[in-house]
């Protein structure tokens, strides 16, 4: 009996042996099905991870725009000169007050 399965064995392997190009290509074909796979897979992680950069790339702009219109309205000339009057108590100086410094 163990001399039996010791002669289908090496049948089995001998007619693997006879058609390797076909097993090759059976290989080749199983190793290329698994990088498609990989690849999909790392091409959708990816693309997943650009959409995310994208929105918070949207919404710092939106920050930035808000913030430019906060820094404009905060530095008009008007609101200037009402802080420095009211809260600050600033008055204009007198023309005999002023001082004009030269540099030489």
């Amino acid at each position: 009996m163990a001399e039996s399965s010791i002669k289908l064995s090496r049948i089995v392997l001998a007619d693997i042996w006879r058609h390797k190009w076909i097993v090759f290509l059976i290989l080749v074909v199983l190793g290329n099905a698994v990088v498609v796979v990989y690849t999909s897979h790392a091409t959708r992680k990816l693309t997943s991870q650009l959409d995310q950069l994208l929105q918070g790339r949207d919404r710092l702009d939106i920050e930035w725009r808000n913030l430019l219109l906060e820094e404009q309205s905060k530095s008009e000339h008007s609101r200037v000169t009402r802080i420095a009057t009211k809260e600050l108590k600033m008055v204009r100086p007198l023309p005999k007050e002023e001082v004009v410094i030269r540099l030489q």
